[in-house]
This record gives C-alpha cells, structure tokens and sequence, in this order.
C-alpha cells in the first residue's frame, strides 16, 4: 500500500485551472517560451478528460432535476428521468476515478535503456529483440524513437542502449504512463542461434525507464565540477569507428557514479547536450526514489541487476507464451508482443496500477 501524501483534486478546483489553462494558453506570449508552453500544454491534456466528465456529470443531473419536474405534468418525461438517474452513478464513478491523484509522470516522455545480461551472446540477442518490440510499439502509438548510444555485439544485439522515446503531441497518457512498468528483468527461453544441439536456454535483459522531462522543466541542478567528460569517436557494430572525429560524448556524474554517453548526434556539442539532458532523467529519478524511500513509499521498485531468477516477465518461444508474472498475465501470442503488440500486456498492469490507486483512495476517504 502507497503512504505517498497525496491531496486528491476536486472536480471544482480542475475546473477552475482548466478554465485558467484555457485563457493562458490562448495568449500568443506564452508561446515564445517553448519551454512554458510545453509544460502548460501538457497539463491542459491531463486534466482534460477529468473536466469532461464533470462538465457532462454537472449536465446530467441538471437534466435529470429538469425532467422530473417535467414528468410530475407530462408522464412522457419519465422515461427520460429514468435514464438520466441511471447515468448519474456511472458519471460519479468514473469522475471519482479520475479523481484519484495520478503519477505527475505520466505525460513524460521516456528514456529506456536496455542491457544484456547473463546468457552472453543470446542475451544480446534478446536486447535487441526488446529494442525492436519497443520500437514498434512505439510506431503504433505515433510515438518517436531515438538510438542515444548502443553498443552491439558480435552478431548484432546490444550490450547495452539508450533510447529516447518521445510523443508528438501532449498527452495526459503520455509514453510514460504505458511503459513506466516495463522497468526490471526480462527472461526469454529459447533455441539460441548459436546451440548446435537444439537445447533450450534461458537468459535475460534488463530494461530501466525513466522519465525524460527535458532539460527546460528538471530541477535538478548540477554543478560543472562534479562532471568528468569524455569525448571518443563513435563506434558501430563491432566497436568499429563509424567517423574520424571524436564527436561522441561520455559524461560521469562524480557524487553519485552515474554514466551516460550519447554518441548520435552529429556534433560533439549536441551529444553533450542530449547526455546531459539523460543525466539530469537520471538524477532526477534517483532523487525520487530516495525521496520515496524515506517516506516509506511502498512502490514497484525497477530491478538493477540482470539476474535471471528476478524476472518481471518471461518470453517462451516453444509455446509462444508470454506471462506478466506481477499481475498474472498470460498469453500465447509471443510473436505478435515481439512484433510491438503491447496493448494487452499493458493494459493489464495499468489497469491492476489503478484498481490498487483507487483502492488506497477508498481506504483513506
């Protein structure tokens, strides 16, 4: 159970800020602050779909006391007030839903790294493979993917690499809100192309997620002398240099040991940027979860290691099988998750997040 302090909104105050949205977001100077428009713009789609239900709750009980007083002179109304009154619990429900104080992340973009584990070669393969689920999950969300750093193995999985995952446009269900749970170890069981005798194995991969809010909406502040920065020429399959200047950038966060490297851009100077911007993600859910930690916040905690025996979900090739095993879910449709159909795996963990978020909500009313 969640102990995080929480004020649950109110229907009148999301109202009132919507309305407040509205009239800020419509003034052309707000625009010329990209960084302020982005950050507004992403809280008016949060809240719009709250606001949608309590404008149509408000109009329906309206309705409803407008039909009855009809119906006590013309009986014709009292069909209409039947239905009404049977709308309005549905409303109240979903609004009280709503209601229940969401993850201030979920309309974040990402950064997902992906790393191999125990299963040497296999497991990169199977790196790879995630990356490629991901990726095209991604594809059919609209969503924008961005190779950040990699390094690939002999027959061309990943080591280790660093995605940015972005939406085009605000989202109260950003990409954070899918794949926040995608965080922790992931077991596959299969043929490796490189057993000769046709024996299952199991290996693993590691998948961290953070939220990437940009360097214009972090707080999170770091001093120039707490950063060593290296810079090295980037390096393509096999570790082979793909260009002839050293544009590729590594930066070590001294306090705390945190490594990230960006090596895609095409200047030494944009991948400097884009790695801090990784740095500050990092820094910033480090805080957090150091932060939850002292208030007690029982959370589902990101696996850090790559063992196979901490596994989150496991796919098995011979059965074609899938299975969530945090929330019990099941499916022999492995080709289909593997080829970026996600949908119903993610479905189900949100919706076990907030059949408990609503569960914590009814228990301290």
């Amino acid at each position: 159970m969640s102990t995080e302090e929480k004020t649950a909104p109110t229907a009148e105050s999301l109202l009132s800020e919507y309305a407040e949205l509205e009239l800020t977001l419509a003034d052309p100077a707000v625009h010329a602050d990209a960084g302020r428009a982005r950050r507004l713009g992403r809280r008016y789609a949060e809240i719009g779909p709250t606001v949608a239900v309590a404008r149509e709750l408000t109009a329906t009980r309206d309705d409803l006391a407008a039909a009855r007083e009809l119906a006590a002179d013309d009986p014709a109304f009292a069909d209409e007030a039947a239905s009404l009154a049977e709308r309005v619990p549905v409303l109240e429900a979903r609004l009280a839903e709503l209601l229940v104080p969401r993850d201030p992340h979920d309309a974040d973009d990402i950064l997902l790294e992906v790393k191999s584990g125990e299963g040497g070669e296999e497991s990169a393969l199977f790196a790879g493979d995630l990356v490629r689920m991901y990726t095209r999950f991604a594809e059919s969300r609209g969503w924008t993917t961005q190779v950040l750093d990699a390094t690939v193995s002999d027959l061309g999985g990943y080591k280790d690499v660093t995605l940015s995952v972005r939406s085009r446009v605000p989202s109260a269900d950003g990409v954070w809100s899918a794949l926040k749970f995608e965080g922790g170890v992931h077991r596959v069981q299969r043929v490796p192309v490189t057993e000769s005798q046709g024996r299952i194995h199991t290996s693993a991969a590691g998948v961290l997620v953070f939220p990437d809010t940009g360097a214009d909406e972090s707080g999170v502040e770091i001093d120039e002398n707490d950063l060593r920065v290296d810079v090295f020429r980037s390096s393509g399959h096999g570790g082979q240099s793909v260009n002839t200047t050293d544009s590729a950038v590594r930066i070590t966060h001294l306090p705390t040991g945190i490594v990230v490297s960006c090596q895609n851009e095409r200047s030494q100077l944009q991948n400097r940027a884009r790695a801090m911007e990784v740095l500050r993600s990092r820094l910033q859910a480090l805080a957090e979860e150091e932060a939850a930690a002292k208030a007690s916040d029982v959370r589902r905690s990101q696996v850090r290691t790559v063992d196979r025996s901490e596994r989150i979900r496991t796919y098995n090739f011979p059965e074609n099988r899938i299975a969530d095993h945090r929330v019990g879910y099941k499916a022999h449709n492995l080709s289909a998750v593997l080829d970026g159909d996600l949908g119903d795996v993610i479905a189900a963990l949100v919706a076990a997040d907030r059949a408990e978020a609503v569960a914590i909500g009814d228990g301290g009313s």
